[in-house]
């Protein structure tokens, strides 16, 4: 993460949930560029590292609406969205809301549930709406969502399809903490867990306000050739069989804006790019089986990629 000033009221974001996340600056910082960016992040990583704390931490720095969604095999589409219950005394449907009507929703594990009720879910994140009974209802804004899935226990889950995976502004992991970093988590959680006393640093009205900010973010001719040559490049590389589609270079334009945003420039840099481009672009493509065998991930391809790219230079 570059070393320069934040936005004042991202760096209280930031403070809040290092109170709870220790040591991952980064992850902080990719969560907030979608909060701000209006995408989502899906959180890939082993049990116990901080997936759900994370959300939490977020959504409680936010005086906003939270909504946790358990995903199960035997969860289904309606137990997401809601559904209509007929009322005998008013003679007519009544619309009872899901744990989708919220403005920050925790899909914990969504890879636990069918594909269609991970269809419903990801849907209402492409839409900003869901139909129920054919009627139309728009969700709250903002409207984010950061799923988890554990990448290790395969059985009995049902792994998301790159088309749905594309619905993901980031995708990104937790990681193990350091020996010191273990050691400071276990000083804070000793009496008290710090999430209980987290309170909110920025209201919706003002993250309203932010997410508009982050669109008036200038980005150069030079900065979009520089995104469009960088995905074009995954099309025709020798170890990818699926390359990225536009809406790729679409998310990587609006990642970039939050990021600049939030470091107080009113433009879009390189660096942002290259900072960005392994976390919007990796899930987005899908590698030869050689490719997969050789041991090469979609992230190192990206980096392979962002090395060959020339760089875009102010004259």
């Amino acid at each position: 993460m570059e070393k320069e000033m934040l936005q004042p009221q991202i760096a209280n974001i930031v403070q809040n949930i290092e109170k709870v996340i220790i040591g991952k600056r980064d992850v902080t910082t990719l969560s907030i560029v979608a909060l701000l960016a209006g995408g989502h992040v899906l959180l890939e990583d082993v049990p116990g590292v901080g997936k759900t704390m994370l959300v939490r931490a977020l959504a409680k720095s936010v005086s906003a609406q939270f909504r946790r969604i358990q995903f199960t095999p035997d969860l289904l589409p309606s137990d997401v969205t809601g559904v209509s219950i007929y009322n005998p005394k008013e003679g007519q449907f009544e619309y009872k809301a899901g744990p989708i009507m919220g403005h920050i929703i925790l899909a914990d594990e969504i890879n636990r549930t069918s594909p269609k009720t991970q269809s419903a879910l990801l849907e209402a994140m492409e839409e900003g709406n869901i139909t129920v009974d054919g009627i139309t209802r728009p969700l709250p804004r903002p409207f984010f969502v950061m799923a988890t899935q554990n990448p290790i226990e395969y059985e009995g889950t049902y792994p998301l399809p790159e088309a749905q995976l594309d619905r993901f502004l980031l995708k990104m992991k937790m990681g193990y903490p350091s020996l010191l970093e273990e050691i400071d988590i276990l000083h804070r959680v000793e009496r008290k867990a710090p999430i209980d006393d987290l309170q909110p640093v920025i209201t919706v009205e003002e993250l309203l306000s932010l997410q508009k900010h982050v669109k008036e973010v200038y980005v150069g001719e030079p900065i979009k050739r520089y995104i469009v040559e960088i995905v074009q490049r995954t099309r025709s590389h020798a170890s990818i069989y699926l390359g990225v589609s536009p809406r790729g270079s679409v998310a990587l334009m609006k990642a970039a804006q939050a990021y600049a945003f939030m470091h107080t420039r009113d433009f879009v840099i390189p660096d942002d790019i290259q900072f960005l481009a392994p976390y919007v672009l990796s899930h987005r493509l899908i590698l030869k089986p050689e490719a997969k065998f050789d041991g090469l991930s979609a992230e190192e391809v990206i980096m392979q990629l962002l090395s060959r790219t020339p760089v875009p230079v102010q004259r």
